[in-house]
């Protein structure tokens, strides 16, 4: 399977909060972009030139304005659309594995920190390695993408996730679960949950249900006073059905932190 992602950003060590416009190229404002980044049509044509030629994995680096810092998380479990995306040293996905690229920024001022991860599922045992596996393609086709981003800081979490090349117009489950994916559904261990063995709902797990559009591209958004345990948090598992449970349909891992020092 031929593996290609685009990747943006060169900017300071914080995401676009998705809750106010950035600065345009002339000067003037913008909405926050809604899906994957896009890139100029000589650069996208490009890269489908090199991925007919070669049948390799391409990765493509486009430069944006740089994004503003996010706003302080509140409330909990709150489900919305997040806003632009953000980029630090942006780079092509790696040689070891072409459908993932990641972004890891360190604490920057007051403890924050952020994180965006993002990757091409396909079947456990394919021919092009990754960490977002699919195990049923009726639901996560081969090829469909991921991008989950995460803010973190004293006073909370916002964990987002954006979706493209699903089934169109179908409600999808999401969760953070405690391992890393394996060809195993089950290796991603159970749901992450802040307070161990306690209730499963969406105050006290991280829940990211969403729906599809006639593109199948979807989106959702989940806001915590709490952050993750260091190394507790490891990966998301999409559901075939939206609630506290579901058959596992598809895993990206993803490198949830920092730790929760309370």
């Amino acid at each position: 399977m031929t593996a290609w992602m685009v990747r943006t950003g060169h900017g300071p060590a914080h995401p676009n909060s998705g809750r106010r416009p950035t600065a345009g190229p002339e000067g003037g404002t913008r909405p926050p972009g809604r899906g994957f980044a896009r890139v100029p049509a000589a650069l996208a044509g490009a890269a489908a030139l090199l991925t007919l030629a070669y049948g390799a994995g391409v990765g493509v680096a486009a430069q944006e304005p740089a994004p503003s810092a996010p706003s302080a998380p509140g409330g909990h479990g709150a489900h919305d659309a997040p806003g632009g995306h953000g980029g630090h040293g942006a780079h092509g996905a790696s040689a070891a594995d072409p459908s993932r690229a990641d972004d890891v920024a360190g604490a920057g001022a007051g403890g924050s920190s952020w994180m965006r991860a993002a990757g091409v599922f396909s079947p456990p045992g394919s021919f092009v390695a990754s960490d977002a596996l699919t195990y049923d393609t009726r639901l996560v086709p081969a090829g469909a993408r991921i991008e989950v981003t995460e803010f973190t800081d004293p006073s909370g979490t916002r964990v987002g996730t954006r979706l493209r090349g699903l089934v169109p117009g179908r409600a999808y489950g999401m969760h953070v679960h405690t391992s890393p994916c394996g060809a195993d559904p089950a290796a991603a261990g159970p749901h992450y949950q802040h307070r161990p063995s306690a209730t499963a709902d969406p105050v006290n797990e991280v829940w990211l249900d969403f729906r599809t559009d006639e593109d199948g591209d979807g989106r959702a958004e989940a806001v915590h006073d709490w952050n993750f345990r260091e190394g507790g948090a490891r990966s998301v598992i999409i559901h075939d059905r939206q609630g506290g449970a579901g058959e596992r349909a598809a895993c990206f891992t993803v490198p949830f932190g920092p730790d929760d020092s309370a």
